[in-house]
């Protein structure tokens, strides 16, 4: 009897032990991709800029009119955050993903949710992320505003249509080819995959894959005639929030930006944007701010 109680104790008092190493383990991990994901932020000048499309460079009516913006200063990562990283948040926080079928489809497609690709990520999860990693570096990280997005897009508000190193979309050179044909590296449009961030050269300002890898989430919601309405200095998007059913529940609608892995390349430039449920999607992905 004592025996047993013996072992029984020792067994609990292992596992107590391991998991604890298990958890300081995380936490070292932790801590260096905190400073490897502060380290990737670029500085990025404020300034003038008309932001939206100039003519021509969109079919979206959401996307007009070309307006008057003035930015502050402010830092954009320059890659998007990955599967692996976002899944060492979630170990060390005990984050649950906020939509309701993300086991489903991460079981649907489980190479689309390997460690070395885009998050699969959904609006709360993206901001849930930035905001602990703000919280570890003590900047005031979150999501960057749509009008953020787009000026560091091109690289400091220029005037290029593509996000890439000279504002030009070359397939397989300076940005990953859409579908051709619904196929693209031999693989059917609905298996194709986004790319590894970093993979093609970045834009002039050394942002990575701002156009066309995975559709990125911004701060702001979405409401199709704001740019009629934006105010000039640092717009923050709509105060009025936009909402859309799905499988029953209903979810606000945020902006996504830049086109995804699965867009033709015509639909992936620096004014490209698209109002979507907070769920997101396979499509999706993200980077930090502040």
């Amino acid at each position: 009897m004592q025996i047993s109680l013996i072992r029984r104790l020792s067994l609990a008092a292992a596992v107590m032990l391991a998991t604890a190493g298990c958890s300081a383990y995380y936490e070292y991990q932790a801590k260096d991709m905190v400073e490897r994901q502060m380290d990737a932020m670029v500085f990025v000048e404020g300034g003038e800029f008309m932001m939206g499309n100039p003519g021509g460079w969109s079919v979206r009516s959401d996307t007009l009119p070309a307006h008057r913006v003035v930015l502050d200063d402010f830092h954009i990562q320059k890659y998007e955050v990955t599967q692996g990283d976002f899944e060492l948040f979630q170990a060390v926080t005990s984050y649950e993903n906020s939509h309701p079928f993300y086991d489903k489809k991460r079981d649907e497609r489980p190479e689309r949710f390997e460690s070395e690709l885009p998050a699969a990520a959904s609006w709360e999860d993206a901001m849930a992320f930035c905001q602990w990693l703000g919280d570890q570096s003590g900047e005031p990280v979150t999501l960057p505003t749509e009008a953020q997005w787009e000026y560091a897009a091109r690289a400091g508000g220029r005037m290029i249509r593509y996000a890439t190193e000279n504002g030009e979309a070359q397939e397989e050179v300076t940005m990953a080819a859409g579908p051709t044909f619904h196929a693209r590296d031999g693989r059917p449009f609905n298996e194709m995959l986004p790319n590894p961030p970093g993979t093609f050269p970045p834009n002039a300002i050394g942002l990575y894959d701002m156009s066309g890898n995975v559709a990125e989430w911004v701060r702001d919601y979405y409401r199709e005639d704001y740019y009629s309405q934006s105010p000039v200095n640092n717009p923050e998007g709509p105060e009025r929030r936009l909402r859309a059913g799905f499988e029953g529940d209903t979810y606000t609608v945020h902006v996504l930006r830049g086109g995804d892995y699965q867009d033709f390349i015509g639909n992936t430039t620096v004014t490209r944007r698209e109002g979507v449920t907070t769920l997101g999607s396979r499509r999706t992905g993200f980077r930090c701010g502040y």
